[in-house]
């Protein structure tokens, strides 16, 4: 099977089921591309019993590829990554999305979690 963010977007539906499935953002980042904010990437990922086995991300701006595997980590341009062992966040650096829905409920929600969030002393 296929899922497409494109088709998704523009209203066709998609049910992820247990079979083999190929999910497609061909230009994840839409906003981002449309303002010539040079952070968009091809996204693909690949699941299998609505669990996800695989996944690339190029960033075409930045000519990186960022590949993972489940149970096996995950790549930059080949390059193991891994996550920094900060386990305090007030030593941390917080990066955050607000999404693109704007639903009056949605919204709220997610500015009640942004409060929660920047009400702790964190670095930014």
């Amino acid at each position: 099977s296929f899922i497409g963010e494109e088709s998704v977007a523009a209203g066709e539906g998609s049910i992820l089921t247990d079979n083999p499935t190929w999910i497609i953002d061909p230009i994840d980042g839409t906003t981002n591309f449309v303002h010539r904010f040079p952070f968009v990437a091809v996204s693909i990922g690949f699941v299998v019993n609505k669990k996800t086995e695989f996944g690339i991300v190029y960033s075409c701006i930045e000519d990186k590829m960022y590949t993972a595997r489940k149970g096996k980590g995950a790549f930059c341009n080949g390059q193991k990554l891994q996550v920094s062992g900060q386990e305090d966040i007030t030593k941390s650096l917080l990066v955050t999305e607000l999404g693109s829905n704007r639903d009056p409920e949605t919204v709220k929600i997610v500015l009640s979690n942004m409060e929660r969030l920047l009400s702790i002393p964190i670095h930014g």
